[in-house]
C-alpha cells in the first residue's frame, strides 16, 4: 500500500509536465523504432539466407566438390555410385529468364538424400519434373515476377529455379558436366576412400551461415551501426527529460522519506516507474520500427540484389525475436540513462537541500575528465589504425572517433566560450558568455547529439559523393564499347558475330565462367587483344608491358578485391582450376563487384576452361549508327529487347542501382538529424525550467524579457554553430575512415576522397535550422512568462 500511494505521488510531476512525459516517450520510442526497423530489416535478410543455404540441405549435407574449384566430370558420379557412394548429383549456374539472371540448380530426385529434398511439389510430380521437356520451379515471389513458364513452389529460397537435373544441362550447356554432389549422412560400411576412386575431388562440410550471409556481412554492419547511432542519440532526449524530473522531485522523494518511507522502497518505486514508462514507449517504438522497416525493406532487397547478387524478399515479417529485443533495448536504454540519477538520489542526505546544476569547480573538473578521455580515446584510433586488422578494427576506430569527439566536444566548446567572453566590452555581453558557459554542462548532451548527427551526414555524405564522382568516370572508361550483345547459344553467337563483322568496326567476344578459387566465389573473364582494352580499362598497378603479356597469355589481371583480400600483387603467381598458375601484370578497379575477378586472353582461357560460357560480346560502332545497328541485330536474330544495350542504358541503370544503393543510408541520415533536433529541444526545455533563478536578477535589474528571449534564440544557433565547426573535422575523418579503411575490409576496394564545400553550407545550413526550430517554443514562452513566475524565483528556497 505504501508503495503504490508513493507511485502514485511521483506519477502525479507527469500530469502536471506534460511536455516533459511527451518529451521522454517520444525521445525514447525514436531511439527503439530506428535501432528496431534497422534489426527487422537485418533479421529479414538473414532468414532469406538462411533459406538459400538450406536448399538441398547445404546447412546440413556435407558435399563432394572439385579440389580446383571447377566442374565434376559426369564419369567421376558414376564411377562413385558403382563404388558404393552414396551421392546425388546437381548442377547449377546462371541463366537468363528473359531479361533477369536467375541461379538454375538441376537435381536428380531419385537419389537425392530425404533431408536435402526441400521442395515438396517435386515429389508430388515426379513424373512431370523428370519428363524431358521437364518442369521449371521457383518461390512463387519468383515465379510472380518472372513469368516465363515457371512453377510457384513453396520451400524454395527467391531467386532460385529448380529443374531435373538433364534439362539444367541442357539449358546451361553442361551435358557432362555436374556443379557439386550432395553426400548422405549415412554411408555403406567398407566404401574405398574418395581419392582411390576419382582422384582430384574433396569434401566440403555443411555451411551452416552461407557464403550470402558472410558476403553481406558489411552491409549490415553498416546498417547496425546506423540503428545503434540513432538509438544513442535519442537517449539523449531520455536522458534530459528523466533528467529534470529527477531534479524537480527532490523535494517529493525528501518528504517521502521524511515521512517514513525507505530509501530501498523508494528506489524500487523509482525503478517501477522507469520500466512502466519504457514498456510504453518500448511498446510505440516497435509498431514504429515495423512501419520504417516496411518502407526501407524494398530498397534494401534491391540494394542487395544489386550488389551482392543476394534475393531477398521483399515482404516484411512480424518477428518475436526483434520484437521482444527492441522492448529489451527500450527498458534497458532508459535504466542506462537514468543510471547516473538514480545513483545521486540513493546517496541523497535525507535533509538534504534541493539545488539545481553544479559548482563552477565540478564543470572545471568534468572538463579535465572529458579531456583526458578524449585523448584516450584519440590514442585508441591511432593504435587500431595502425595495428589493427579485419572490419572490425575498422569500425572500432570508427568508434574511437565518435566517442573521443563527443568528449572533445564541451571542451572545444568551452574553450571557445572563453575566447569569446575575453572579447566582451559590456556587461550583458559578458554575463552572456558566462552564463553560456555555465549552461554547458546541461545542453552538452544535445550538442554531443546534434554533432554525431552532423558527423554522420557530412561523412557519409562525403562518402557517397566521392564514390559517385568515382563511380561516374568508372563507368566512362569500362563501358567503351557502343553496344553490348547477349546470345542464346554458341551457335547464334557464332552466327551473331559474323552478321555484325562487316556492319561495324570491331566484334569484341567477352567470354565468362564463374568458379571458386581462394576458397570463395569468384569470376574469370576472357577478353581480345583491341585498343578499346589498352586505352580505357581503369588499371591501379601494371608492369610495363601489361597488355602485351595480356595478348600472349604470359599473364593476367586481376581486380582490386582479390589484390586486397590475398595480399596479391604484380608479378605474383595465381593458383586458379584446372592447374593453371599464370603471373599477375595488372590490377584494376572493380567497384560494385563482391566477387574476386580475374581477366585473361580469350584463347587462354578457352584452352583452359573449354566449357566457359561465350554468348556475349561487345561492339564498337560510330555512336551515331548503335542506336540504329542494335534494332538491325534484333530484328535479324529475333533477339530479346535487353539482349542488346547501348553503353548509355547500361550506365543508366547502373547509376540507378547507385543510387538504390545509398537511399536506405540517406533516409538513416535524416531521421538521426531529426532525432538530434529533437534532442535539443528536449534539453532547451529542461534548461528554461531550471534557468529562472539565474534569469530573474537579470530580468529585474532592466533586461525586457523580450531581450532574454533574444539573446535565448542568438545563444542556441551559436552554440549549434560551434558544434558545426567541430562537426566538420570530425565528419571528414569519418569519410577517410569508411572509404580508405572500412570500404577495404569490406569490399575490396579503395576510393580516393573528394571535398565538396557547398554539401558542408547545405549541412550547416540544415544543423542551424534545427537549432532554431527546437529553440522556438522554449524561447516564446520565455517572451510570454507572466512576471511573477520570474518574482517566484526570489522566494524559493535556492
Amino acid at each position: 500500500m505504501r508503495n503504490t500511494v508513493a507511485l502514485m505521488a511521483l506519477l502525479s510531476h507527469w500530469r502536471r509536465h506534460k511536455v516533459q512525459l511527451a518529451m521522454l516517450l517520444l525521445g525514447l520510442s525514436l531511439a527503439t523504432a530506428l535501432w528496431t526497423g534497422v534489426q527487422a530489416i537485418n533479421v529479414e535478410a538473414r532468414a532469406s539466407y538462411a533459406q538459400a543455404a538450406s536448399a538441398l540441405g547445404g546447412d546440413r549435407l556435407s558435399q563432394i566438390v572439385a579440389a580446383d574449384g571447377g566442374t565434376i566430370a559426369q564419369s567421376a558420379y558414376i564411377a562413385l555410385r558403382r563404388a558404393g557412394w552414396q551421392v546425388s548429383p546437381v548442377v547449377e549456374g546462371e541463366y537468363r529468364v528473359g531479361s533477369v539472371r536467375v541461379r538454375l540448380m538441376g537435381v536428380d530426385p531419385m537419389t537425392m538424400p530425404p533431408e536435402a529434398m526441400t521442395v515438396p511439389a517435386i515429389v508430388t510430380n515426379l513424373a512431370g519434373f523428370m519428363a524431358p521437356a521437364g518442369i521449371l520451379y521457383a518461390a512463387p515471389e519468383t515465379a510472380a515476377r518472372l513469368g516465363g513458364g515457371l512453377v510457384g513452389a513453396d520451400g524454395l529460397p527467391i531467386g532460385l529455379v529448380m529443374s531435373d537435373i538433364g534439362v539444367a544441362q541442357r539449358l546451361l550447356g553442361m551435358q557432362g558436366q555436374i556443379s557439386r554432389l550432395i553426400l548422405s549422412k549415412i554411408q555403406p560400411i567398407g566404401v574405398p576412400k574418395l581419392a582411390d576412386v576419382v582422384p582430384g575431388l574433396r569434401v566440403r562440410p555443411p555451411d551452416a551461415s552461407g557464403d550470402l550471409s558472410r558476403l553481406t556481412d558489411s552491409f549490415h554492419l553498416n546498417l547496425t551501426a546506423f540503428g545503434l547511432l540513432a538509438f544513442l542519440v535519442g537517449l539523449f532526449i531520455v536522458q534530459s527529460a528523466i533528467g529534470l524530473a529527477f531534479e524537480q522531485r527532490r523535494a517529493l522523494v525528501r518528504t517521502l522519506r521524511a515521512l517514513g518511507m525507505p530509501l530501498s522502497g523508494v528506489m524500487v518505486v523509482l525503478v517501477v516507474e522507469l520500466v512502466g514508462l519504457a514498456l510504453v514507449a518500448g511498446l510505440v517504438g516497435v509498431g514504429m520500427g515495423y512501419g520504417i522497416a516496411r518502407v526501407l525493406l524494398p530498397s534494401v532487397a534491391a540494394t542487395l540484389r544489386g550488389l551482392y547478387g543476394a534475393e531477398v524478399s521483399g515482404n516484411l515479417h512480424m518477428r518475436l525475436d526483434w520484437a521482444a529485443a527492441g522492448i529489451a533495448i527500450a527498458v534497458a536504454g532508459t535504466m542506462a540513462a537514468a543510471a547516473l540519477h538514480l545513483t545521486q538520489i540513493w546517496r541523497m542526505p535525507l535533509l538534504s537541500v534541493a539545488q539545481v546544476g553544479g559548482g563552477a569547480a565540478g564543470a572545471r573538473r568534468l572538463l579535465r575528465v572529458q579531456t583526458a578521455a578524449g585523448a584516450g580515446f584519440a590514442v585508441l584510433a591511432g593504435g587500431l589504425l595502425l595495428f589493427g586488422h579485419g572490419l572490425a578494427a575498422g569500425f572500432g576506430v570508427l568508434a574511437a572517433l565518435f566517442l573521443g569527439s563527443a568528449c572533445f566536444l564541451p571542451v572545444a566548446v568551452a574553450g571557445l566560450l572563453g575566447l569569446a567572453r575575453r572579447g566582451a566590452r559590456s556587461p550583458v555581453a559578458e554575463w552572456f558568455w558566462a552564463d553560456t558557459r555555465a549552461q554547458l554542462p546541461g545542453l552538452s548532451l544535445a550538442l554531443v547529439a546534434l554533432m554525431l548527427a552532423l558527423a554522420t551526414n557530412l561523412g557519409v555524405g562525403t562518402m557517397v559523393s566521392s564514390f559517385r564522382l568515382t563511380f561516374d568516370g568508372w563507368l566512362d572508361q569500362r563501358l567503351a564499347s557502343e553496344l553490348y550483345v547477349t546470345t542464346r547459344d554458341p551457335a547464334e553467337s557464332q552466327a551473331v558475330s559474323a552478321w555484325l563483322a562487316s556492319r561495324s568496326d570491331a566484334v569484341l567476344p567477352i567470354w565468362s565462367a564463374h568458379i571458386e578459387m581462394y576458397g570463395q566465389p569468384g569470376e574469370l573473364y576472357g577478353v581480345a587483344d583491341h585498343a578499346t582494352y589498352r586505352d580505357n580499362w581503369p588499371l591501379l598497378q601494371a608492369t610495363p608491358d601489361v597488355w602485351d603479356a595480356v595478348a600472349a597469355g604470359t599473364g593476367v589481371l586481376i581486380n582490386e578485391q582479390l589484390h586486397y583480400r590475398q595480399k596479391i600483387g604484380l608479378g605474383d603467381t595465381l593458383t586458379l582450376p584446372g592447374n593453371w598458375s599464370p603471373p599477375v601484370v595488372g590490377i584494376y578497379s572493380d567497384y560494385g563487384n563482391p566477387l574476386v575477378q580475374v581477366i585473361a586472353n580469350n584463347a587462354t582461357l578457352a584452352e583452359h576452361f573449354p566449357e566457359i560460357s561465350k554468348l556475349r560480346m561487345g561492339v564498337r560502332v560510330d555512336p551515331a549508327r548503335a542506336v540504329a545497328l542494335a534494332d538491325a541485330v534484333r530484328e535479324a536474330f529475333d533477339l530479346p529487347v535487353n539482349n542488346v544495350v547501348d553503353q548509355s542504358a547500361i550506365k543508366t541503370l547502373s547509376r540507378r542501382v547507385f543510387e538504390r544503393t545509398f537511399r536506405v543510408t540517406a533516409a538513416l541520415n535524416i531521421l538521426t538529424l531529426g532525432v538530434a533536433g529533437v534532442a535539443m529541444f528536449a534539453s532547451l526545455m529542461t534548461l528554461s525550467g531550471m534557468r529562472l533563478p539565474q534569469m530573474a536578477p537579470v530580468w529585474a535589474m532592466g533586461l525586457t524579457r523580450g531581450a532574454l528571449a533574444q539573446l535565448e534564440f542568438v545563444r542556441s544557433v551559436m552554440l549549434a554553430a560551434m558544434t558545426f565547426v567541430v562537426a566538420l573535422p570530425v565528419g571528414l575523418g569519418l569519410a577517410w575512415v569508411l572509404l580508405n579503411v572500412v570500404n577495404v575490409e569490406a569490399f575490396g576496394w579503395r576510393l580516393p576522397m573528394y571535398l565538396f564545400p557547398a554539401d558542408w553550407l547545405t549541412l550547416a545550413g540544415f544543423g542551424l535550422a534545427a537549432a532554431a526550430l527546437a529553440a522556438a517554443v522554449p524561447v516564446r514562452h520565455l517572451a510570454r512568462i507572466h512576471p511573477n513566475d520570474l518574482l517566484q524565483a526570489f522566494t524559493n528556497e535556492r
